[in-house]
């Protein structure tokens, strides 16, 4: 991943804004509790989590990331942002990590993955991680590459292509994947198919899963 992002990671934030969709919709339904903790997983340039500081100043803030390259860039704009004191990073596997060890805390009210799911080849293993991290009431947010099958076939067959030279694959069986593991989930499937969204809570805690996400 440092290979990737060693160049990339100065310009990642300019050009992802033109097709990583959904993203500010995401952060405008996580809705933490006054004083919740906040994780995202892949977190990158701390994008999403400056935007969220800004939406929720009563929430505490965390970001994990296994590239070395992208967390230092991320460093570089939580301080601009004179966010260093509410947003915490660590270097993590999202497969395997351990809040406690990482920040001092033993979970999160919200834990959000925005198009990180597409980059993480053990993405189910990720999943698990997040919901095993979650309060009580907590909440999982995924959005992510979707199917594209409201959309032009060439349309399809050239994102998938474009996306497989940066290693990037749709998660095709996000939905199927959250319903084997028992997990409630709300749904959608935003931008006609371009992207595909989730709202995640341990079984009896949430919605049942497959309902449809509003303004989806």
């Amino acid at each position: 991943m440092d290979r990737i992002y060693r160049h990339q990671r100065h310009v990642y934030d300019l050009t992802r804004k033109y097709y990583l969709l959904g993203r500010d919709r995401m952060i405008r339904r996580l809705a933490p509790p006054p004083g919740g903790r906040v994780l995202e997983i892949g977190c990158g340039t701390a994008r999403n989590l400056v935007q969220a500081a800004r939406l929720y100043p009563d929430a505490l803030f965390y970001g994990i990331d296994i590239s070395a390259k992208m967390l230092a860039t991320a460093h570089q704009v939580v301080d601009r942002a004179g966010l260093e004191h509410r947003i915490h990073l660590a270097r993590a596997d999202a497969t395997a990590f351990d809040p406690m060890d990482l920040f001092g805390v033993a979970g999160f009210s919200r834990i959000f993955a925005s198009y990180a799911l597409s980059m993480i080849p053990a993405w189910p293993i990720a999943i698990e991680q997040a919901m095993a991290r979650l309060s009580p009431k907590g909440e999982l947010h995924i959005v992510d590459f979707g199917g594209q099958e409201h959309l032009p076939a060439w349309f399809r067959v050239g994102l998938r292509k474009w996306l497989g030279l940066f290693h990037v694959g749709p998660r095709d069986g996000l939905e199927a994947e959250l319903g084997r593991r028992g997990i409630d989930a709300i749904v959608g499937r935003p931008f006609l198919g371009y992207a595909q969204s989730a709202i995640c809570r341990r079984s009896g805690h949430g919605p049942s899963a497959g309902r449809a996400l509003a303004s989806s």
